[in-house]
């Protein structure tokens, strides 16, 4: 922690030990923030004094510091990082760091697509920074944020315990994640709960069960014991190192990272993004690593189900993805053999000639004509669903494992595979015009 964090961390511990002896002065300042802002921010207000930092005197100079005085000077206000909420909670901090959601903000900057797209999305958080502002960042990363004009959502454990009560019973909340894990990508809100153990606990927050009835929540099982560090055995890729010893499978899966872009078409070597993939935690990369995680999960589920039953079920999500994969594998070889014999020409922005899910569904790099559709139905067979076939599976719910996974992703295929013929055939076609003209010139 900076010199300057830990010097602020003393002052405030002298200060919570010496409450009773609080001077006027203070007091009256704390008082000129609250009835100021009971009009400006009467929401901030009414969190905060139903906090806990209300309860234990924690005012707002403590996190917010004492330079705003006035309406004339709201710039002077401290935005607090994770470091000022470090100085008493050291340990969820550290937590913290050590788990992928401290990652979210680098993750984000770290694919192609981001720097392509309108910046209010990213950086702005109206949309993927929305959820991937999360992250512990530089003195510069705060800068450069701060200079592109956004100043606000500089800190990560706000996401969960929301500000200003900063409550710890909402953040065990299942509800507190929903609004990042759902949607297009990362539907697992809606798989949990609209799954056995969602449902469950449902009705037992609705009295319809006992308050002892066993009733996972996301907590549960990806924080358990209330800790910060989270992390999955499969990534958010569904991928991982080393390759596995099944022949067909390590083929299919070198495919698809020749798609994220992670092993070089052409040459089989593994490229720069392999560094990015495991500084930013997210794959797997040792068969170590990965099997620590599964056990940890194996753990959690024994808790209360039978170990060989845990066991089996998780075996079927990674059965599945290895189907998934063989699926996933041909839709790609399909596109890439396409870029392989001209069909489709490369984009400026990509590394290769080959499609690259790390520019999303821009299919052209940075510019938005000239979009290759059968790349965006690649895309979405990899992200939205292949996605949801194995992470169906791993949350227990059967409609999202097939209807919106296994199922979409043969639509999908059906749909390449028309789209390549056809532009097979222009391409074909516009070959033969080329010929008769210049044979009847």
């Amino acid at each position: 922690m900076q010199q300057s964090g830990m010097i602020r961390r003393i002052v405030l511990l002298l200060l919570i030990l010496s409450l009773p002896a609080v001077s006027n002065a203070i007091a009256a300042d704390e008082l000129y923030c609250i009835s100021c802002h009971r009009g400006v921010t009467p929401g901030y207000v009414q969190d905060w004094e139903v906090s806990r930092h209300a309860a234990m005197g924690i005012d707002c100079a403590v996190c917010h510091g004492e330079d705003h005085q006035s309406a004339d000077d709201p710039h002077m206000v401290q935005l607090p990082t994770e470091e000022v909420c470090a100085m008493c909670h050291q340990d969820q901090y550290d937590q913290f760091a050590a788990g992928k959601h401290n990652h979210g903000w680098k993750s984000l900057n770290a694919m192609a697509v981001t720097h392509v797209e309108p910046p209010e999305l990213m950086d702005g958080s109206r949309g993927c920074g929305g959820c991937h502002n999360m992250g512990i960042k530089s003195e510069d990363e705060l800068q450069a944020h701060k200079d592109k004009g956004y100043r606000y959502q500089v800190n990560s454990c706000d996401e969960c315990h929301t500000r200003h009560s900063f409550s710890k019973t909402e953040a065990q909340d299942p509800r507190a994640c929903q609004m990042c894990h759902m949607g297009y990508d990362h539907p697992q809100w809606e798989m949990w709960s609209s799954a056995k153990h969602g449902t469950r606990w449902f009705a037992r927050d609705s009295g319809n069960l006992p308050d002892n009835a066993v009733a996972p929540t996301c907590q549960h099982c990806h924080l358990p014991g209330g800790t910060h560090t989270n992390r999955t055995a499969w990534g958010f890729f569904g991928v991982r190192l080393p390759l596995p010893d099944d022949p067909k499978w390590a083929k299919d899966r070198t495919t698809i990272l020749k798609a994220l872009g992670i092993i070089n078409p052409q040459t089989g070597e593994l490229t720069e993004r392999l560094k990015v993939l495991q500084s930013l935690d997210m794959a797997r990369l040792t068969e170590r690593d990965w099997q620590a995680e599964r056990g940890k999960m194996l753990d959690i589920c024994a808790g209360c189900h039978s170990r060989s039953y845990a066991r089996k079920q998780l075996k079927t999500g990674d059965a599945m993805i290895q189907k998934a994969d063989e699926l996933m594998a041909g839709a790609i070889q399909i596109v890439a053999d396409l870029y392989a014999d001209g069909i489709i020409e490369k984009p400026e922005d990509y590394l290769f000639a080959y499609p690259d899910f790390w520019y999303f569904l821009r299919t052209a790099g940075h510019r938005l004509e000239n979009l290759s559709h059968i790349d965006q139905v690649l895309f979405q067979m990899f992200m939205k669903h292949r996605m949801r076939v194995y992470q169906g599976c791993f949350h227990l719910n059967p409609d999202y494992a097939y209807w919106y996974g296994w199922a979409m992703m043969t639509k999908d295929m059906g749909e390449i595979q028309k789209s390549a013929a056809l532009l097979r055939q222009a391409h074909a076609e516009k070959n033969n015009i080329a010929w008769y003209r210049k044979l009847f010139r």
